[in-house]
């Protein structure tokens, strides 16, 4: 059975330090969901306050519709799967799963039926007499996931858990851990630094910022309709050009930048005179020159093949490069270092935002 939860223009502080400002969100039950946002953003200490370690300075946690005001960490329906998984060393590994169990003072023999039921979920059966010195990192996570099920949580809270793994063992479990949540369908409530974790697993995504979120939407909403500068930045790779609006209707707002004007879809309703910033993903340039609202000129600063593409680094305004990405197949000459290229796009993909503060700044 999985819940709800509810936040309810929760802040957290830390003496004059805001770590979380007025969050208001509700997490369906059955959801994965994500908070998203670089180291520090706040997304930790929301879910530290899901989970009862931390009480919220305003506001109020609801699980299940049920104010968590005043319940301890033990007295919630969650279990929190850490970064370093805290799994023991000295315990096998059904042992581990069913720790939480043994401490409920369950019987022997019930801990091992539960353990049977969990290793063949997470495909460790018969494994569950090895010690965990004796698993690869993909197969603890496993462990760490099934020890936290075996209690039987509404919500499971995941703070970070592959950060420690390769790229390919990510890449892996990032589809088995949505595989066990829809075979659970309990509510995941998933915490990341990592767009591509994020966008690969969950329903919806909050994407965090200096403690504030700046978006809640599916993958392709926080992608394709970013909600503010922060977001375009953050999530992707992006363009950006600031510069002002010089023309504007309903749909699309020209912006004046360093590279002329550049014409963009106006989702904000942009007035003339505002100061904007106009973004174009790297996949959406092409090596080529169009209309002359779409189109800029640079200088090619390198090139580099990746395999299944290539992206051209041009000079870009201050210390940011133009990034343009071409797949591995496109039938387009690749400029090299020195040249001069024109690349341009379609104005349905550009996207005129109101400035403000970019990622990595």
């Amino acid at each position: 059975m999985s819940a709800g939860v509810e936040l309810d223009h929760v802040t957290v502080r830390f003496g004059d330090f805001t770590a979380v400002d007025s969050a208001t969100l509700d997490i369906r039950g059955g959801e994965f969901f994500s908070f998203l946002g670089p180291s520090g953003c706040g997304k930790t200490t929301i879910l530290r306050t899901v989970s009862g370690f931390l009480n919220p300075s305003e506001g109020a946690v609801r699980i299940g519709g049920k104010d968590m005001a005043g319940i301890g960490p033990n007295k919630r329906p969650t279990a929190l799967i850490f970064q370093n998984l805290a799994l023991f060393p000295l315990m096998s590994v059904a042992e581990n799963i069913t720790y939480g169990l043994r401490v409920q003072g369950i019987d022997k023999a019930t801990r091992q039926k539960k353990a049977d039921e969990l290793l063949a979920l997470i495909a460790l059966k018969g494994q569950g007499n090895k010690l965990v010195s004796e698993l690869s990192g993909g197969q603890k996570q496993r462990v760490a996931i099934a020890r936290a099920l075996c209690v039987q949580p509404k919500v499971l809270l995941l703070d970070e858990p592959l950060s420690a793994l390769d790229l390919k063992l990510r890449q892996h479990m990032r589809n088995e851990l949505r595989t066990i949540q829809r075979m659970v369908g309990i509510t995941f409530i998933y915490i990341t630094h990592d767009q591509g974790e994020a966008l690969t697993m969950s329903d919806r995504i909050a994407v965090m910022s200096d403690g504030v979120i700046q978006q809640v939407g599916d993958g392709k909403a926080v992608y394709d309709e970013p909600a503010t500068a922060f977001v375009a930045s953050f999530v992707g790779e992006n363009n950006p050009f600031a510069g002002t609006v010089v023309q504007a209707d309903p749909s699309f707002a020209l912006v004046e930048t360093q590279f002329g004007r550049l014409l963009g879809r106006n989702p904000h309703g942009l007035e003339q005179g505002a100061r904007a910033i106009l973004f174009v993903r790297p996949e959406s340039f092409q090596l080529a020159a169009g209309a002359a609202e779409t189109t800029l000129s640079s200088t090619v600063k390198s090139v580099a093949f990746e395999g299944n593409m290539t992206h051209v680094f041009l000079e870009g305004a201050g210390k940011k490069d133009i990034t343009v990405t071409v797949g591995r197949h496109a039938a387009t000459r690749i400029p090299e270092q020195g040249e001069t290229a024109a690349i341009s796009y379609d104005p349905a993909l550009g996207l005129a935002l109101p400035e403000g503060k970019l990622a990595r700044e």
